[in-house]
């Protein structure tokens, strides 16, 4: 059942990124390698967050597509959690067994 305060956000530990570069090919609206090699996530007006740590909202439209990059990444260095209270639901130190 969904409350509405279901928001996410995601964010890129660049100590872990291998440059694939997949994360931009799934959700390049999300998403972007910088001139170092290493991915990023992008803001909401498309300002790359070089910041550590820096976080972005997951569009809801773009879920599947972020989601499908944490899965996917080589590194394993694209956490998804919820905003509400920082609990990783994709991702490396995601529970995907405690269901």
């Amino acid at each position: 059942m969904s409350t509405g305060d279901d928001a996410l956000e995601v964010w890129i530990d660049q100590d872990l990124c291998t440059g694939d570069g997949i994360c931009a090919q799934y959700a390049p609206e999300v998403f972007e390698l910088d001139i170092d090699g290493l991915a990023y996530v992008k803001s909401a007006e498309d300002e790359l967050l070089q910041d550590k740590g820096a976080t972005t909202p997951v569009p809801l439209p773009l879920l599947t597509d972020v989601v499908d990059s944490a899965k996917e990444c080589p590194g394993d260095c694209i956490h998804v959690r919820r905003v509400s209270d920082s609990v990783e639901v994709y991702g490396p130190d995601a529970d995907e067994h405690g269901q």
